[in-house]
């Protein structure tokens, strides 16, 4: 949490902790994230990273549905990319055979996040790919499976 912290004074953003209607927001205006009081730990965190993405990814508040899901879904991915290791998922996988909340306990993340992750990455073969792309080598991690 603290390198989260840290980012965010790095990015010229306050983090304060008060209650709202969600989790976490982002007030790109006032350059400041909130966060409710008494979550736990891979909750604040996951939130953390998901309100600094809007930040870094310059979203801008909107009630058009679709450009908002959009923005949530690439803060999730955001998020999700920059809390889990991979080398680690993988690691975590074998050893909880998949199990999505355990795994997602030992990553320390949301089990959102987790799911997000795991939905970025493509299974072929022998291989997993992350963030695939069309076209041949168009991936951004690629790892060999037993």
């Amino acid at each position: 949490m603290d390198d989260l912290l840290k980012l965010a004074e790095e990015l010229g953003l306050t983090v304060i902790e008060g209650k709202g209607e969600h989790t976490g927001g982002y007030r790109p205006g006032e350059s400041l994230i909130r966060l409710n009081p008494g979550m736990r730990r891979r909750i604040a965190r996951s939130v953390l990273a998901h309100e600094i993405a809007h930040h870094v990814l310059g979203h801008r508040p909107t009630d058009f549905g679709p450009v908002r899901y959009r923005q949530e879904r690439h803060a999730n991915e955001w998020a999700a990319q920059h809390l889990i290791d991979h080398e680690r998922y993988i690691e975590v996988e074998l050893l909880r055979d998949g199990h999505e909340p355990s795994m997602a306990h030992d990553l320390d993340v949301a089990p959102e996040l987790l799911a997000v992750y795991r939905g970025m990455l493509q299974r072929i073969g022998s291989h997993i790919y992350f963030d695939p792309h069309m076209g041949a080598g168009m991936w951004t991690h690629r790892h060999e499976v037993a």
